[in-house]
């Protein structure tokens, strides 16, 4: 968005901004130096800074209010300006143009309420997108956080008014889009930004062109992280054990994992094969675990005296007859018990064929 240099006449105030250069022509890129950055140095984004000025004009969008249909992202053309001097001048010259947000390399700042809708692309599309600009930044690591905040903000974007990610750079028709796209496809300018700072930025200091079609996956990457569904855990006490049971036929309507499900986040199912399963085969118990919901859980190790530190949670109902392991004691007295009873017998045997031959 270009203004500074752009006199725009009242009807063109309904968006006619952007910069003027390369087409947009995104093709997807298998690999991108800059989101590899990104995910290397583990960049988080920055916090949306909420600074809303009452003076702008609140006007729906074709739908109604707080209805868009997607998100434009802008890039201000200004390599000498900041993010702040770029807010002052929109507010003085919002007649003109004016966007929802500014985002560099450590902020996001939201000006106007995204619920209704801004003057930065032209009919139609002023009436269709928020919106928000980039501030030109001047070095690797202000150009990785500003493209992590970016698109992050677009993600979040998405996500606030329940609208699933989607390139319209290919097809015109879609809820992430560049100016140039919004331009190519639906009219109202014949600006091309961000492509052309992203470009030449990229190219600067990573050595690779940077292009809508990465920044669609940084975009997607977010998105995603955002609608994980998060399950509530559930407290669970732990009691060491030493007990053994036998698998019941009923194991495989349940699962085996590797920690209680439900009570730790990193609990995940594992193969049942991991324990050669067996109806009837012994396991033996060394922890159990009550939760919080009532269900109790066994720690299984495939042997007694197993010198691996592996072990599994399987719900109690894969398991029956649960029962304290014998000890050596118990075992040797019941031994010495069986070898009495066998040597009476004997004697016995005896005595009554002694008797009979009298």
């Amino acid at each position: 968005m270009k203004m500074h240099k752009v006199v725009l006449t009242a009807l063109a105030a309904l968006g006619v901004v952007g910069v003027l250069g390369m087409t947009n022509t995104t093709t997807a890129n298998a690999s991108s130096k800059v989101n590899d950055y990104i995910s290397s140095k583990n960049i988080k984004p920055a916090k949306v800074t909420k600074s809303i000025w009452s003076g702008f004009p609140k006007n729906k969008y074709r739908h109604g209010k707080a209805k868009p249909e997607g998100v434009v992202i802008h890039e201000t053309a200004n390599p000498s300006s900041t993010i702040y001097n770029e807010i002052a001048y929109m507010k003085r010259n919002y007649n003109n143009a004016f966007v929802h947000s500014f985002v560099d390399g450590s902020r996001i700042i939201n000006i106007a309420n995204t619920d209704y809708l801004a003057w930065g692309v032209g009919f139609p599309g002023n009436a269709r997108f928020v919106q928000f600009e980039q501030v030109e930044v001047h070095s690797k690591s202000a150009f990785a956080h500003e493209i992590s905040n970016a698109a992050w903000y677009t993600a979040y974007l998405l996500n606030q008014y329940d609208l699933k990610p989607n390139d319209a750079a290919y097809d015109g028709k879609g809820t992430v889009w560049s100016h140039g796209s919004v331009a190519k496809n639906l009219g109202g300018s014949s600006h091309t930004d961000p492509v052309g700072y992203y470009s030449t930025t990229g190219k600067k200091y990573f050595g690779q062109k940077y292009t809508m079609a990465a920044f669609y996956q940084m975009v997607k990457k977010y998105y995603n992280a955002m609608n994980v569904k998060h399950t509530k855990l559930v407290s669970a006490d732990y009691t060491s054990v030493n007990k053994q049971a036998k698998l019941s036929s009923k194991y495989t309507k349940y699962y085996l994992y590797n920690h209680v499900k439900g009570a730790n986040k990193n609990a995940t199912r594992q193969s049942w094969s991991r324990i050669s399963p067996k109806v009837g085969k012994t396991y033996y118990i060394d922890m159990t675990a009550k939760k919080s919901s009532g269900t109790t859980w066994y720690r299984i190790k495939t042997s007694k005296n197993t010198t691996s530190k592996t072990r599994y949670w399987v719900y109690s109902g894969n398991l029956t007859g649960v029962k304290d392991v014998p000890t050596e004691t118990t075992a040797t007295a019941t031994s010495a018990s069986a070898s009495s009873d066998s040597a009476s017998a004997v004697s016995s045997s005896s005595v009554s064929s002694s008797s009979s031959s009298n």
